[in-house]
């Protein structure tokens, strides 16, 4: 049991490969008994962990169709749904609330979980014309998702919220897993870095993430710039987004977005620790709502 994981996460237990198998028969091909007898994949292998997301949407969130086009980002299921959960907690647990996904993906996987878990509707945004064109297909080719998720198009790929966010727009919260890596080559070597924690032995070369375009694994001034830029224009929608969010991969940048909070004069900020097997990972949460904001925002929207 994955006991790390959030209560809600429907994936604290084992895959059950036998029923994950009968409802996306491409997964059989990669289903194999290890070394203990055990029913497994390879999780080195890109396509099968993209037909093991595949079920895993299928079975647990009723989606119909999910495709990525090659060389995109193939995110872990139980990892991004923890996001989701720990992040309805910050938001009371209610259901039928609005979010902005910032940086969707050709995948969608954060609009998925959260309007299935919680009947969250989503706008979901991306700056990539390919990934934008991939959200918008697998959008229009389930059912449970057309009422919804709205993708939008970012036609600036240095904002966040300007280009996305219209007039008098609001959001109760809004989402974000930012490209954690400088460059390509940190990128590179920090994966070979994972490869050798998990399997020593190993001489794989493949990128860990099973994929990633540029601007989903890097980008100039790597995460702490990244964020340190989403604080700054979030100032400018201070009363149109409730609780802005975003994943934070590495610890030690925790103190210097905390600085960057205080200039942007946030009313309030918080970390959210998350942990997958031996893996951590954390999302720092920031309001400009003061008390009494809030509870205007909270008896009419919440």
């Amino acid at each position: 049991m994955k006991s790390k994981l959030h209560p809600r996460n429907k994936h604290r237990d084992q895959y059950d490969l036998e029923v994950l198998t009968s409802k996306n028969e491409a997964l059989k091909p990669f289903v194999f008994v290890n070394e203990f007898g055990t029913s497994t994949i390879d999780f080195f292998d890109d396509q099968a962990v993209i037909e093991l997301n595949k079920s895993l949407l299928m079975e647990y969130y009723g989606i119909e169709f999910w495709e990525i086009p090659e060389g995109f980002l193939c995110p872990p299921v139980p990892g991004r749904a923890d996001y989701i959960h720990h992040l309805s907690d910050l938001l009371n647990g209610k259901k039928g609330l609005r979010g902005l996904d910032i940086g969707t993906g050709a995948n969608l996987i954060y609009p998925i979980l959260g309007s299935h878990e919680y009947d969250w509707t989503f706008v979901a945004s991306d700056a990539d014309k390919d990934a934008y064109g991939s959200a918008s297909q697998i959008v229009a080719k389930n059912k449970s998702l057309k009422d919804k998720v709205e993708v939008r198009f970012q036609p600036n790929s240095n904002c966040f919220f300007q280009g996305i966010i219209n007039k008098d727009e609001i959001f109760d919260f809004s989402m974000c897993n930012p490209p954690f890596h400088s460059s390509a080559r940190e990128a590179k070597a920090a994966n070979k870095k994972k490869l050798r924690s998990i399997n020593p032995k190993s001489t794989r070369s493949k990128n860990l993430n099973f994929g990633g375009q540029s601007n989903e694994l890097w980008t100039a001034g790597g995460e702490e710039k990244f964020i340190h830029d989403m604080v700054h224009e979030s100032r400018n929608y201070k009363n149109s987004v409730y609780w802005f969010s975003t994943l934070v991969s590495k610890e030690d940048l925790l103190q210097p977005i905390f600085k960057a909070f205080r200039r942007a004069k946030v009313t309030e900020y918080k970390t959210v620790e998350m942990a997958q097997g031996n893996k951590k990972s954390r999302f720092v949460a920031w309001t400009y709502l003061d008390e009494k904001q809030r509870k205007i925002w909270e008896s009419t929207r919440f």
